[in-house]
């Protein structure tokens, strides 16, 4: 199943690839950088334990009430319009005080499904299905049933949940294009990620932007290249966008 929202970095066209590389087994699937969930929700086999972790409060607080709260959260959208008008009302508001977390969450939901490339900017004036993507909250809320929804520093996920048995599925903010996702990522964190995952017990698939800072760091670990159309302008003009596949096993 598709995700239910878009989101910068999002691994929509990416997912079978990546997925191609998991192991066959594992009893416990954790998403360290959480997005869209793209890979998530793709999955046909659940895990017997799967996490969603992301550090974005906003976000977590959405997958929370569609996991928690998913009729409410309906109900709140329920007479929302695809409109400038309203775009620029959520996006003025949704950290307003005062909001309850079904409120802040639907006006959250509106900005990120209604802004130009996910970036909660500016509106982005094309068709969106928001309707239909209302009227099929039930179906998300069913596939979140069993998922544990974090919010947790990267490190400190990392340690909670390690275990032999674990797969961590990480996709961090790209390297030296940190400010495109917000949340303030520095180089000091892409050395820290490398060190948290250096010694782990269990399993790590991690996606990057291909170059030679990030192949040098995991230089010891075996590397694919993966190749996408290009969607984030600020990165490349070229047409297609290079990637790099990186795992411990």
């Amino acid at each position: 199943m598709n995700s239910f929202i878009k989101w910068v970095g999002g691994k929509r066209l990416l997912r079978n690839q990546i997925l191609g590389e998991f192991p066959t087994d594992f009893s416990c699937y954790v998403e360290v950088f959480g997005g869209a969930a793209w890979l998530l929700f793709a999955r046909e086999k659940l895990a017997p334990m799967e996490v969603y972790n992301d550090i974005n409060h906003d976000l977590v607080n959405l997958f929370r009430c569609v996991k928690y709260h998913g009729k409410a959260l309906q109900e709140e959208l329920s007479w929302s319009l695809v409109s400038r008008e309203m775009f620029q009302e959520s996006l003025a508001g949704y950290q307003s005080s005062g909001l309850t977390d079904i409120q802040r969450a639907a006006r959250f939901f509106m900005v990120v499904k209604c802004s130009f490339g996910a970036k909660m900017e500016d509106f982005s004036g094309s068709r969106v299905s928001l309707a239909n993507t209302v009227d099929s909250l039930e179906k998300f809320q069913n596939r979140l049933r069993n998922t544990i929804i974090e919010q947790l520093d990267f490190e400190r996920l990392v340690k909670r949940y390690d275990r032999t048995g674990t797969l961590f599925y990480a996709d961090p903010p790209y390297y030296q294009v940190e400010g495109y996702y917000g949340g303030g990522f520095k180089e000091a964190d892409h050395i820290r990620l490398q060190k948290t995952l250096e010694g782990i017990k269990g399993k790590f698939v991690l996606t990057y932007n291909d170059c030679p800072f990030i192949r040098e760091l995991y230089k010891d670990c075996p590397l694919t290249t993966l190749e996408r159309q290009s969607n984030i302008t600020s990165i490349s003009t070229e047409k297609t966008y290079r990637e790099i596949l990186i795992k411990n096993f």
